[in-house]
């Protein structure tokens, strides 16, 4: 256990119908806490803890504690390229001057991605305030917006040029149905790019709602990376791929 416990009395400890609480110090603050193991290192374990948040209120609160650390957590220790490598195929589709959201954004490193590559018009949406915040100091979004996806999106029909998500459709993540509001916010014609760990869009229902929605003509798949690793130096068991639609209406 990592997490930094003090030490408990063994006399108190041994007394009968006494409720103790633990605290922890968390990023040199001191939390109370009942029994819950909260973490205060920066490795690995802390994306376990993230993903085992049991709603969005839980994921959202995790995900701001983490903002602060969370660009380095995932250089260090895991090489995350997901977001270079999604940010690649948006741009062979989509010119410098369209109007893109990122849908789950982070701390905005798809953004600062895009940024790299001439993107301007870019919009930030993200569950996590703490990491919006971290989104905007890297100055490269014109608008951000705290939302969930999976929920209704407040944007109007059609206003997007495309839509980028990266490592957000996942394990007690953005489900199946987030494609629907994801489609309804783009333009006709506009381009949706995401990653979807390949275990993932076999298991998780992905793949029936990825093919019901092109039998509805709603969008068609326009290219299919091939599989590869995201996160090579922390988990490089984990695959990927990147999947390219057009939305057609």
């Amino acid at each position: 256990m990592n997490g930094k416990w003090l030490k408990v009395p063994e006399r108190l400890a041994e007394m009968k119908n006494v409720h103790v609480a633990v605290v922890i110090n968390l990023k040199n603050a001191m939390v109370p806490e009942t029994g819950e193991f909260i973490m205060d290192t920066n490795n690995e374990d802390r994306v376990k803890w993230v993903y085992s948040s049991k709603n969005n209120s839980e994921l959202s609160e995790r995900y701001d504690e983490w903002a602060k650390d969370y660009d380095n957590d995932l250089s260090e220790f895991f090489g995350w390229i997901a977001p270079q490598t999604a940010a690649g195929y948006l741009a062979k589709h989509l010119d410098t001057q369209s109007e893109v959201l990122d849908a789950g954004a982070g701390t905005g490193l798809v953004g600062q991605a895009l940024s790299e590559l001439g993107f301007k018009n870019l919009t930030a949406m993200d569950l996590s305030m703490g990491m919006l915040k971290e989104a905007e100091s890297k100055n490269v979004y014109q608008k951000l917006d705290q939302m969930v996806l999976g929920e209704f999106l407040d944007y109007p029909a059609g206003y997007f040029d495309g839509v980028i998500s990266v490592g957000v459709m996942t394990n007690g993540h953005a489900g199946p149905r987030s494609f629907d509001e994801l489609v309804r916010v783009t333009k006709p014609q506009g381009f949706i790019v995401f990653t979807l760990k390949t275990d993932i869009y076999f298991e998780n229902g992905f793949k029936e709602k990825m093919d019901e929605m092109e039998k509805d003509q709603m969008w068609k798949v326009v290219e299919m990376s091939d599989e590869f690793q995201p996160l090579p130096i922390g988990e490089p068991e984990v695959l990927h791929r990147v999947w390219v639609y057009q939305v057609l209406r």
